[in-house]
C-alpha cells in the first residue's frame, strides 16, 4: 500500500502522529481535522502527509524531513522549531507561525498573524500575503519572504536573518534597518518565490536587516536597554 487515510472524525491524532513516526508507507491523507491540535507534529522521516481541512495549534512542529500540506488554514505555532522538510498552508497562519524553526521552507499562502517568524534559526519562511506586528523578532538566522505588508516591530532585535518586504512596512523594530537590494539578494528571493510557488518582480522588494548596534553591551549606552 502505497498510501494511509486518517479520518480525525472516527480516530485520534495520537493515532495518526503515531503512525508517522514509524511510518508504514510513503503518503498519507488526513481527512476532518476540524481545528485539531498538533496535527503532524514530530515527523522525522521524508513522508509526504495532506490534511483537507483546518488545523489547531503547533501543526507540523518540529517537522523533521516531511512534505506537509494543510489545505485550510492553521492556528498558533504552525511548523514551530522545524528542523528540515517542507510545511505548506494554502491559507491563514495565526501568531507565532515558524517559531524557534531551525530549517526547511516554510509556505503561507495566505497571510500570517503577529509575531511570525520569531526567534527563527535558519528556516525559509514565504508568505503570500502580510504577517502582523512583531514579525521576525529576535530572527537570528534565515529568510523571510512578505509579499504583502509587515505590521509594526518587524525585525525587532534582528540578528542575521534576512527579510524580504513587497509591500508595506510599518514602524521597524529595535536595530532593524532598510538596507541594499543587490544583484545576490535579487537572486536569492527570486529562488525562495520559484520554492513557494509565487510569481512576483524581484525588484517589488526590499531589503531589511540589523543594523549591528545591539551585538555588544556597551556602559555609557546601558540606558538604552
Amino acid at each position: 500500500m502505497e498510501s494511509m487515510t486518517f479520518d480525525l472524525s472516527t480516530t485520534t491524532v495520537r493515532a495518526l502522529n503515531a503512525e508517522l513516526h514509524d511510518p508504514s508507507v510513503k503518503s498519507y491523507e488526513v481527512l476532518h481535522p476540524e481545528g485539531a491540535h498538533a496535527v503532524a507534529a514530530g515527523i522525522d522521516s521524508g513522508v509526504a502527509v495532506d490534511v483537507h481541512g483546518h488545523v489547531g495549534y503547533y501543526c507540523a512542529g518540529m517537522n523533521d524531513g516531511g512534505s506537509v500540506t494543510v489545505h485550510g488554514n492553521a492556528a498558533t505555532g504552525l511548523a514551530e522549531n522545524m528542523m528540515s522538510g517542507t510545511v505548506r498552508i494554502t491559507g491563514d497562519a495565526s501568531q507565532s507561525a515558524g517559531a524557534t524553526a531551525h530549517g526547511g521552507l516554510l509556505v503561507i499562502e495566505g497571510s500570517a498573524s503577529m509575531r511570525c517568524g520569531i526567534s527563527m534559526k535558519g528556516v525559509d519562511i514565504v508568505v503570500g500575503g502580510s504577517v502582523g506586528p512583531m514579525s521576525a523578532f529576535m530572527a537570528q538566522a534565515g529568510r523571510l519572504v512578505i509579499c504583502g505588508d509587515a505590521g509594526d516591530g518587524l525585525g525587532d532585535s534582528i540578528y542575521e536573518a534576512r527579510l524580504y518586504v513587497r509591500g508595506r512596512v510599518g514602524e521597524l523594530g529595535a536595530d532593524c534597518v532598510e538596507k541594499e537590494m543587490r544583484d545576490e539578494h535579487r537572486a536569492e528571493l527570486a529562488e525562495l518565490l520559484a520554492a513557494a510557488g509565487l510569481e512576483h518582480d524581484v525588484t517589488e522588494f526590499r531589503r531589511y536587516g540589523s543594523a549591528r548596534r545591539l551585538y555588544h553591551f556597551t556602559s555609557e549606552h546601558s540606558g538604552s536597554y
